[in-house]
């Protein structure tokens, strides 16, 4: 019997994983290309500006750690239905933006959603495509990614046609087709209660919890940076909204593509540091690039940022993953290293703004992320599967599982 590429039954839930994923990061994207503008309207600086990134990747850290403990009581089709709902709320709110208020409310709303979505489909993922975990994950990421270059590259070209606030509202749409796929084709599994011994209750005291969270947040921190500070750095350099946003299509477009790449190539063996490797040094070369000579290829320096933040997000949650052979203890890992670290990163868009404020430029944004992707590289050493069932306290027999877990190609 020829062997199927995904399991049986699995087609529905993956188009939903899709239609999700690409919901998650235009509402944040679509920001900075228009950020002259909304700074023209409502008058917010850039430290307040900064709190719509901010805010939202705070909010999900915070509503990604609540989610398993809502997961057991409701299951997860609607909490899938209730973030959607936000995500779509929050975008609606941005049809007549009258005051900077109103904007930060509207990215808390979207935030909440994201948060919600991100706590639930990893462990999807884990349970419904237990042998394709990389290959899941890293589409997954992918369309996450790509949703996120469309809000960089179609917002500030709609807002020539529209208002930039009725532009951003147009979001809302999109979700709202995820929604009816949910309704309409998903089956999912009901809601169970997890023992307490399972939860994460149990995993945060362990150090290696901890090297999780730290090398996520300094992930996504970089991501906060350079999508909430990379297109007004280059508009205040003279580059029109349409050019800047643009540039952060270009990294958004790289993100999906090493997302699912990088993934797919880590998928032969359960060692990923290798790849993780090579994602650090893209983003250690781009982030160098935008420092020193941001004016002479900054499409190149954007392509190799957008490529080592995409590749190290995928890979750093499939790791998270194969840590634990359990799908809701994976998921239970997965949500607390994304809550946590998704708190830690949210500080670095206002580093980056009162680097600014501090220095007049960015250069010391980009210096900020090139210290803390140093510090990355030392924690991912320590990532060696062989050592991962001692490091989470797993007894023998489950210490087996874990190291055969994700380790054929997918």
């Amino acid at each position: 019997m020829v062997k199927r590429l995904l399991p049986p039954g699995s087609g529905a839930l993956l188009v939903l994983v899709i239609l999700i994923a690409l919901n998650l990061r235009p509402f944040l994207t679509a920001i900075g290309p228009l950020a002259p503008r909304i700074d023209a309207r409502l008058a917010l600086g850039v430290d307040t500006l900064a709190w719509v990134t901010l805010l939202p990747l705070w909010l999900i850290g915070v509503g990604v750690l609540l989610t398993p403990a809502l997961l057991g009581r409701t299951g997860p089709r609607p909490l899938l239905g209730a973030a959607l709902l936000l995500l779509a709320l929050g975008s609606a709110l941005r049809v007549d933006l009258a005051s900077g208020a109103l904007l930060i409310a509207s990215a808390a709303l979207c935030g909440l959603g994201s948060a919600l979505v991100q706590g639930v489909l990893p462990g999807l993922i884990k349970e419904g495509f237990a042998q394709k975990v990389p290959l899941v994950m890293g589409i997954f990421s992918a369309c996450m990614m790509g949703g996120g270059a469309l809000g960089a590259v179609l917002t500030p070209r709609l807002a020539e046609y529209l208002d930039w606030s009725r532009a951003l509202a147009l979001w809302g749409l999109p979700v709202l087709l995820a929604l009816l796929w949910l309704a309409w084709r998903v089956p999912l599994p009901a809601p169970t209660r997890t023992p307490a011994p399972t939860g994460e209750q149990r995993l945060l005291p362990l150090p290696r919890t901890w090297l999780l969270i730290a090398c996520f947040g300094i992930i996504n921190s970089g991501y906060g940076i350079v999508v909430a500070w990379l297109a007004p750095a280059y508009m205040a350099a003279g580059w029109s909204a349409q050019q800047g946003g643009e540039l952060v299509a270009w990294l958004a477009l790289a993100q999906t593509a090493s997302g699912l790449g990088l993934p797919l190539l880590a998928a032969g063996r359960l060692d990923r540091r290798p790849w993780m490797a090579l994602a650090i040094a893209m983003q250690l070369a781009g982030f160098g690039g935008l420092w020193l000579a941001p004016q002479i290829a900054p499409i190149l320096w954007c392509l190799l940022c957008g490529a080592g933040l995409g590749g190290s997000f995928s890979l750093i949650m499939v790791i998270a993953l194969d840590h634990l052979p359990d799908p809701r203890r994976a998921g239970a890992l997965c949500a607390l290293m994304q809550g946590v670290g998704f708190m830690v990163a949210a500080t670095g868009p206002w580093v980056a703004a009162r680097l600014h404020h501090a220095s007049g430029d960015f250069a010391a944004a980009w210096q900020w992320q090139l210290g803390a992707l140093i510090l990355m590289s030392l924690l991912v050493v320590r990532l060696n599967p062989r050592h991962y069932p001692r490091a989470m306290g797993l007894p023998p027999e489950q210490a087996m599982a874990v190291q055969t877990t994700g380790s054929k190609p997918a």
